[in-house]
């Protein structure tokens, strides 16, 4: 395949034709939200007959496998030159990063510990956007939005019990990869459909993820269930790619300031499959905590940013 000069008229047509309907663009970013919610709860099935690095790498082959076939299927050029450092960036932040660290963390922290680092991943996203893409959203937008990071991490931390652990290290490492590799993301998806986006990133890193995958499989005894294996397929076709797709399709039509809010919803929806899956329990803070957070989320969408 050859490299393009620029971005093709097509491609442009389509991210306009996504940034003139909002109201499709919520939705999109919302479908990312609920792929995303389902990550913990299916990587704790995956750990139950993968090691860490060998989830983590062969994760993210099948997902480049996917992705692959989806961008040789349409005969698509490579991005220009300029667009790479940023799928760089994408590709260490979600391709890599945050599912190794996350992984590393939910081997001996809860699922429900583990959302602390997603209700802080909007604020942090908001904040990579603002010093990335000079976004300035509104006094009301920022205060709506560290509300509700305050309500989900007040909720998550006392659902374990309010102490830090080593888990917490690779956490919140991951939290700030993670929000840089969104915010890169969400900007390369203004020039770019976001599916490619994602896919691109994906195929930038098997000459990594490869021989990490076969080593890994080689040394980490692997136990093929029923949910470690629907854990595993989960998390490469609807975590790493297929919830990627809208999600950075959504953060380009309705920006990432906004688009990054709708996950403050995330950890409790995370919560609610960790009942649901790993029969973990929810105190009756849950619903409360529920409606403190769409309150956040509905200021956050109607204030201007």
């Amino acid at each position: 395949m050859r490299a393009e000069s620029s971005a093709t008229a097509a491609p442009r047509i389509a991210v306009s034709t996504e940034r003139d309907r909002p109201g499709f663009g919520t939705l999109q970013a919302a479908l990312g939200v609920v792929a995303f919610s389902l990550t913990f709860p299916a990587t704790a099935w995956g750990l139950e007959g993968f090691g860490p690095w060998s989830l983590v790498a062969v994760r993210s082959v099948l997902a480049a496998v996917i992705a692959g076939i989806a961008l040789m299927a349409v005969g698509l050029p490579l991005p220009a030159r300029h667009h790479w450092p940023g799928l760089a960036v994408v590709a260490a932040g979600v391709v890599l990063g945050f599912p190794l660290l996350t992984t590393l963390a939910l081997q001996t922290s809860t699922t429900a510990h583990a959302a602390v680092v997603v209700g802080l991943l909007p604020l942090t996203t908001a904040l990579f956007s603002a010093l990335r893409v000079g976004s300035r959203p509104s006094r009301t937008f920022w205060t709506a939005a560290l509300a509700g990071a305050a309500a989900v991490l007040a909720f998550t931390v006392q659902q374990s019990g309010g102490a830090l652990t080593a888990a917490d290290l690779y956490l919140f490492a991951a939290l700030l990869v993670c929000a840089a590799g969104y915010t890169e993301g969400g900007r390369l998806a203004r020039i770019m459909p976001g599916w490619q986006v994602i896919g691109w990133a994906l195929v930038l890193c098997l000459p990594l993820t490869v021989p990490v995958a076969a080593l890994a499989l080689a040394q980490e005894p692997v136990r093929l269930t029923a949910h470690s294996v629907t854990g595993l397929l989960w998390v490469a076709a609807g975590s790493q790619f297929l919830g990627l797709v809208v999600w950075y399709r959504g953060m380009a039509a309705i920006g990432i300031p906004k688009a990054s809010q709708l996950q403050l919803a995330q950890p409790l929806l995370t919560l609610v499959w960790s009942v649901l899956l790993l029969g973990e329990h929810l105190t009756v803070a849950a619903p409360l905590t529920a409606a403190a957070v769409l309150v956040c989320i509905a200021v956050t969408q109607r204030a201007r940013g």
